[in-house]
């Protein structure tokens, strides 16, 4: 059973959830992409609890974490769930972040380097600067203006189907983005596509000392993510598996094999 906690910043109030009590097991803190929440990884936190000791939250101004000011940036999310950590004794987790929680294990791993015992990517991107051009760059700091000339109903219906192949994965998306009106979920994509692309560009490279598994669902429809996990385990010898079938979303749209693949990975740490 996991249990509902909180954590107060000046800004806002983060929920998250703890599941512990396995001595000698590693701890897995889940990280939910942008507008998802924490039960992004129910398939996962499920699996999980019976094995390691877990970790997941609602990102800063996500879910149940809301309101909560977009004054905030990346370091800020990273210090943040570092909080989080400190306050519940975690050391040396494997943070596992899907699309946005990824850049914030990331920064996570830059801001306070050696805290982490691994990393496991799900359709997410490294915050490197190479991989991105100024142009793209540029245009993450500005899509604001392009979610708010889409009609409501036509963005959530692209957005789902842009995430999750399967009725679950769709479902589970249409459930979490229940929860916004057009214009919370407008500002929120904006503000998290802004804080990305700031990360990007405030430091050249950003270097994972721990071991990494990076996985992708090999029909991921968002953005570049399929380019840029190909340059990734190219350019910085990542092992990357493609997950059949499976959209941006890979955990709810394969989560068996996704699950079976961070159990191997963890158990041989």
């Amino acid at each position: 059973m996991m249990q509902e906690k909180r954590f107060e910043t000046d800004k806002g109030s983060i929920a998250y959830w703890v599941g512990a009590g396995k001595m000698n097991r590693p701890w897995l803190v889940f990280l939910p992409g942008l507008s998802a929440d924490h039960t992004l990884f129910e398939r996962q936190t499920a699996y999980f609890a019976e094995r390691y000791n877990c970790l997941v939250w609602d990102a800063p101004a996500h879910g149940c974490s809301r309101p909560f000011e977009l004054t905030f940036s990346m370091r800020d999310m990273a210090a943040y769930l570092h909080g989080i950590l400190e306050a519940e004794g975690i050391v040396n987790p494997v943070l596992i972040g899907q699309s946005l929680g990824g850049y914030v294990a990331q920064s996570y791993m830059d801001l306070y380097p050696g805290s982490a015992r691994a990393f496991v990517s799900i359709d997410s991107c490294s915050l490197s600067r190479k991989y991105y051009s100024a142009w793209e760059l540029w245009l993450l700091k500005r899509t604001g203006w392009m979610y708010l000339s889409i009609p409501w109903k036509l963005l959530l219906k692209w957005g789902v189907r842009g995430t999750a192949t399967t009725a679950y994965g769709r479902t589970l998306m249409e459930k979490m983005w229940s929860v916004y009106e057009r214009k919370e979920y407008c500002a929120l994509a904006d503000h998290g596509m802004r804080i990305f692309a700031q990360a990007v560009e405030s430091r050249e490279e950003y270097p994972i000392e721990c071991p990494v598994l990076l996985l992708c669902g090999d029909q991921d429809a968002a953005g570049s993510a399929k380019r840029y996990n190909r340059r990734w385990t190219k350019e910085d010898g990542h092992r990357l598996v493609w997950i059949h079938g499976a959209g941006h979303n890979a955990n709810t749209d394969a989560p068996e094999q996704v699950n079976s693949l961070i159990e191997a990975f963890v158990e041989s740490l």
